[in-house]
């Protein structure tokens, strides 16, 4: 029978749970503090971990000496993780780290060490592509169609310098761990956004059996995609445990350290110039960009560009990657989405401004172009976001915003993502006592998964979600993928859903013949068993329950991408418009709205979809107005790795948010899409654009800090 269970969602009309907007089951415990990450981990007899970095951005060892910290009160092992004659590429580098009693002696161990280098010289300012020499690395010229012609024949070409900067991770959790390396057994307390598999990957450099990592995490402060590996830092922090005798030591970068070091999103720089007819239609797209993110560059294909817009008929593309002496990238929420959106949107809106054409008009004319999720679906989101941004009321010409010194200006951003479910196995266990339990070998980043699996499960059994009991965090539970790409809750729907029918199938065989019908007529509907439609012939779920006698239901079930029944899907899309207010007297940049419309597929948990996209349009807010790595070319060294100088927006910055769910019919029928990074993609050039509308003119570089708002003002940008 389970091989033709039908797995899809119940009807509309009977759903119970799933599209409610329920808290997060999770959400006491850590408004609290009872809830514990990796960070609050403290094992008998713990030891406290440090590190010692390069200070320089390019430098050969030449000798380390580490007999004075191996002497130091309170020091029980100390672990080299460079050595000799090996080339750093940048500053934070991990040199060696020491374990001790208290984390104060071994910081005052690791300032013992001695290490020698021969300094070399380094480059860590990407934006002059002319002072990159040999760090710069095309990859060719792309070309399609004939843009030469294009160019030609144009009504109108427009020319612009665009940049976005690299921006670190933030995670208000540092990265780190707590290891305890028993003969017999290895304890893993990481911070991570892959429970199931950073284990295993762990057990490979160690070179000891991956049944023998034992992952454990509760619960996790930020990753944003910089949280999939065990890092360096987790091989140090296991070797210093086993040297001191199998006590745990607990390893954590410290704050500069975690903004310097842990993940950065890359830089990205263009020239572009567009061609288009006095009607408006795009007819041609040249761009030359370069992009770093560290050592190696950030080495994207030419044809990334335009964003969203790829249709465009007639192109030419090329793409350097630049090779800096600072710490390397990682996924950053949509890797290289944002910078992409911002790049091509504001290049199209300073098209819209030279055609004297409204942007609404002008997008919703190219959207022509658009790939998937598809030209109409772009266009009624984009009608939509204006509806709500009130744009015909609000919108004026580029720099007509009217007199007095603060001008307000709207301005548009697209997004696009894939968020097919992952890989995932789960296993329900039905008790007789009438208790259900959910295994999954995931994690929850702070985004609601453990309630999304409660929310599934509960829909399928017929019960409360407080019925359920979800266990995650463990790496002994069934395997679930690492969370990245927005991938998450559709792989744990999915398989919460088939593990769930499973087991609930195997119950209506042991009550079938109370009932009287076959397991195929029966289904499980507010805490009852009844025969389909049939309420008078029902049995409750406790009384269902306890005729397991002593045994317990225990199925499986298993996301297969693109799988039966529809559960999952693929690909979103979205638009964002941004209402700002400038002082051009001061330069200071106001956010007075942001309006996000958003396709997702099928909701599960409308509070927690809106939470996605509210943060991200943070995110956004951030990048476009605050957040920015700053490097000193004398030094080689980040200028603001903490948060007094690398700044955040607070509360009072982000103004009104405004989120718009795509809940039509065809897109629930599509399945569950990840959500959490398309949102974050279109805000920044929406809110550059809304910038450029306010004043008259582009503002070429985010973040739009009041000293370029006021240099672009004076032509000086």
């Amino acid at each position: 029978m389970a091989e033709t269970l039908d797995y899809s969602w119940p009807a509309k009309e009977k759903r119970r749970v799933i599209g409610k907007p329920l808290p997060r089951i999770d959400g006491y415990a850590k408004s609290s503090g009872r809830a514990k990450y990796a960070y609050d981990v403290h094992r008998p007899g713990m030891l406290y971990g440090a590190l010692l970095t390069c200070p320089h951005a390019h430098a050969r060892i030449t000798s380390i000496d580490t007999s004075a910290a191996e002497k130091s009160p309170g020091v029980m092992a100390v672990d080299l993780m460079a050595r000799p004659g090996e080339e750093i590429q940048y500053a934070g580098y991990e040199i060696a780290s020491v374990a001790a009693t208290t984390l104060e002696q071994a910081r005052d161990a690791v300032r013992k060490i001695k290490v020698a280098y021969e300094v070399l010289p380094h480059l860590v300012d990407e934006r002059d592509l002319a002072k990159a020499g040999s760090r710069a690395k095309a990859s060719g010229e792309q070309v399609s169609g004939d843009p030469d012609q294009a160019f030609k024949e144009a009504d109108v070409v427009s020319e612009g310098f665009y940049g976005i900067p690299v921006l670190t991770h933030c995670c208000m959790e540092a990265h780190g761990q707590v290891i305890e390396w028993k003969p017999d057994r290895f304890d893993y307390w990481p911070s991570t956004q892959n429970v199931s598999g950073v284990g295993g990957d762990l057990a490979k450099v160690l070179e000891i059996p991956a049944t023998n990592v034992h992952t454990h995490m509760e619960a996790m402060g930020g990753g944003f995609g910089s949280k999939f590996s065990h890092d360096r830092i987790g091989e140090t922090c296991a070797r210093l445990s086993r040297k001191a005798g199998g006590r745990p030591v607990k390893l954590f970068l410290d704050r500069s350290t975690e903004l310097e070091i842990a993940g950065n999103r890359p830089s990205f720089f263009a020239r572009i110039k567009l061609a288009a007819k006095k009607d408006g239609m795009v007819t041609a797209w040249e761009s030359e960009s370069w992009a770093t993110g560290g050592p190696g560059g950030a080495n994207l294909p030419a044809g990334s560009l335009p964003y969203v817009f790829r249709g465009v008929p007639n192109k030419r593309m090329t793409h350097t990657s630049v090779s800096i002496n600072a710490a390397p990238q990682r996924a950053w929420r949509a890797p290289n989405n944002p910078q992409l959106s911002y790049l091509t949107c504001a290049a199209m809106e300073d098209l819209a401004a030279k055609l004297n054409m409204d942007p609404v008009e002008f997008f919703h004319k190219n959207l022509e172009y658009a790939g998937a999720p598809g030209p109409d679906v772009f266009r009624a989101q984009l009608q939509k976001a204006a509806e709500l941004a009130e744009w015909k009321k609000l919108w004026r010409p580029r720099g007509q915003s009217g007199p007095g010194p603060v001008k307000r200006g709207l301005g548009i951003g697209f997004n696009m993502w894939y968020g097919l479910g992952h890989a995932s196995r789960a296993l329900t266990r039905i008790h007789p006592d009438g208790s259900v339990e959910v295994e999954i070998g995931s994690q929850d980043l702070g985004t609601g998964t453990r309630t999304v699996i409660a929310m599934v499960a509960a829909e399928t059994l017929g019960l409360p979600v407080s019925a359920i009991k979800v266990k995650i965090g463990e790496n002994a539970y069934p395997p679930s993928g690492a969370s990245g790409g927005s991938t998450t809750v559709g792989g744990v729907s999915a398989s919460t859903r088939k593990s769930s029918m499973n087991a609930l199938v195997k119950l209506f065989e042991v009550v079938s013949d109370a009932l009287g019908a076959p397991p195929g007529e029966l289904e499980a509907v507010g805490g009852k068993i009844q025969v389909k439609g049939n309420p008078s012939k029902s049995i409750t779920w406790q009384a269902a329950c306890k005729k397991l006698g002593t045994k317990t239901i225990q199925e499986m079930g298993e996301n297969a991408q693109r799988g039966p029944g529809g559960l999952i899907n693929g690909g979103a899309g979205g638009v964002q418009i941004a209402d700002v207010s400038v002082d051009t007297e001061t330069g200071l940049v106001k956010m007075n709205r942001m309006v996000a419309v958003q396709d997702c597929g099928l909701i599960i948990n409308p509070k927690t979809a809106e939470s996605q996209v509210y943060g991200a349009v943070m995110l956004s807010i951030a990048g476009a107005l605050f957040e920015e790595r700053i490097m000193d070319q004398i030094t080689g060294r980040m200028l603001n790795p903490g948060f007094e100088f690398y700044k955040l927006p607070g509360i009072g910055d982000v103004g009104e948010i405004i989120v718009h769910l795509n809940v039509e019919p065809e897109h629930d029928k599509r399945g569950v899409i990840g959500l959490g990074e398309p949102p974050v993609v279109g805000g920044i050039a929406a809110i550059a654009n809304a910038v450029a509308n306010a004043i008259g003119v582009r503002v070429p570089v985010v973040p739009l800090t009041p000293d370029k708002v006021l240099k672009a003002l004076e032509g000086r940008a």
